[in-house]
């Protein structure tokens, strides 16, 4: 028989109910079912296998986001220990030329000319002109050079292209065993200069360390175009802007060598520091000091004026070494 025979009866009274099925259907039927269990079998293990993928993959994102956190955070913490260590160097540089100890022979301040001595005065909006002043743009007082350029995004910035996130992590290890080796190196060195400071207090005391006027800064140390001639000249000092009668005060400790009228000066003090270390002060108002006086740091000398070859009230500051005009700038500290 090539059939099968399905017989219903539902109860005495009804009429019995057959149904042929060839066999070669039902065969068919079976197979079908279970290639139809096996395929839903499978769809069943590819869902709880996504599911638990996806589980995972959520789980990884997070560890993926907190390990970018760290990264992130650890790359801005080098940056940080860079601009210090930078600052650092910078400040033992400064120390050393004062001091004229070993290994003071640098650029001498051409990262930090853009600095002043403190707030603006009220008449600070006047740039001076003259002899000895320069025409440049005026840098708010106090502005740090490091400091400007984390303001501007330049210090540690990564574009849109940036490396990837395995570069990231082997570079920061990289620059981070570097900066070690450098902190290590400028502790002894900063250790070596300790020792050899313990015997030049005096000389210390005696050597510029202040700013010996607020305001502005106007023009820094070296060539500049004259605005009086229109001729490169060389200028020996930097400017300091300030209100008419502002205070002018020794940086450190010396003796007062010249009072009186100085050519394109006008009214100027020379102080003699010792250790081959001179400081003058020009276009001052009026002087509180004569000739023999000895000051010490922090004490009024004049006050700021526009005497002698100028355009605005300032006070032009030189500090020599030696008989040679170098820059004050790396003469100040605070």
């Amino acid at each position: 028989m090539d059939r099968y025979s399905l017989i219903v009866v539902s109860d005495g009274t009804s009429p019995i109910r057959r149904l042929d099925v060839a066999k070669r259907s039902v065969r068919r039927a079976v197979i079908g079912a279970g290639v139809a269990a096996v395929v839903l079998l499978g769809l069943l293990v590819d869902y709880v296998r996504v599911r638990i993928d996806h589980a995972e993959l959520g789980h990884l994102r997070s560890l993926a986001q907190e390990q970018q956190a760290r990264i992130d955070a650890f790359e801005a913490s080098v940056g940080t220990l860079q601009d210090k260590l930078s600052l650092v160097a910078e400040f033992e540089r400064k120390v050393r030329v004062i001091a004229n100890l070993p290994g003071s022979a640098a650029a001498g301040g051409a990262e930090v000319t853009e600095v002043g001595p403190g707030e603006p005065a009220s008449g600070a909006g006047v740039v001076p002109e003259d002899g000895q002043g320069g025409e440049e743009e005026l840098v708010p007082a106090g502005l740090d050079a490091q400091a400007a350029r984390r303001s501007t995004g330049t210090t540690g910035a990564r574009g849109p292209q940036g490396p990837r996130h395995g570069d990231r992590v082997g570079l920061l290890r990289r620059e981070a065993e570097r900066l070690g080796l450098v902190a290590d190196a400028r502790a002894l060195s900063l250790k070596e200069l300790v020792d050899e400071l313990e015997d030049k207090h005096h000389r210390l005391a005696s050597s510029p360390a202040i700013w010996p006027a607020r305001g502005w800064l106007t023009s820094g140390f070296g060539p500049r175009i004259s605005p009086f001639t229109g001729r490169r000249q060389f200028h020996a000092g930097i400017d300091i802007a300030s209100a008419r009668g502002s205070q002018v005060v020794a940086p450190a400790s010396g003796r007062v060598e010249f009072v009186g009228a100085k050519g394109p000066l006008g009214n100027s003090v020379l102080i003699d520091h010792g250790y081959g270390i001179r400081t003058q002060y020009g276009h001052n108002e009026m002087i509180l000091v004569k000739r023999g006086d000895v000051v010490e740091r922090g004490q009024k000398i004049a006050r700021v004026g526009n005497t002698g070859r100028s355009t605005g009230p300032h006070l032009h500051y030189t500090v020599e070494v030696n008989g040679k005009a170098v820059n004050p700038i790396d003469f100040i500290f605070d």
